[in-house]
């Protein structure tokens, strides 16, 4: 399993390729639905990565929103990766790498506070 460093020693676990979630999202492209709207879609992977994500970025003070954004942010890889364009690997390591430069003790220079020492 690959492992992207954050700062602050939090670390992102590359998950393994969701192929039944790719199915559906491929088809509903095309099916010619909106698939980039609707992150709180079933078939989002947004949601699902954020599901995977989360015990670790909430800590550290990035919020499913800050997330939200950076998946809407990434949607030309998330289609390149639908179509066969990019492996998964590509997709979700991209991610992560924009995940890991938008943390919180990237912009204020110091560790996010962890809530258990409050």
């Amino acid at each position: 399993m690959t492992i992207i460093e954050l700062a602050g020693g939090a670390r992102l676990a590359l998950p393994e390729e969701p192929v039944e979630l790719k199915v559906g999202l491929r088809e509903a492209l095309l099916e010619g639905q909106d698939w980039r709207e609707g992150l709180s879609d079933d078939i989002c992977i947004g949601v699902w990565l954020w599901g995977q994500w989360q015990p670790t970025l909430e800590p550290a003070g990035f919020g499913r929103d800050e997330f939200v954004d950076v998946v809407t942010e990434y949607r030309r890889e998330l289609w390149l990766w639908l179509v066969g364009d990019r492996v998964w690997a590509q997709y979700v390591s991209g991610l992560a790498g924009r995940v890991a430069r938008r943390m919180p003790v990237l912009a204020t220079g110091e560790p996010t506070p962890n809530p258990s020492d409050r």
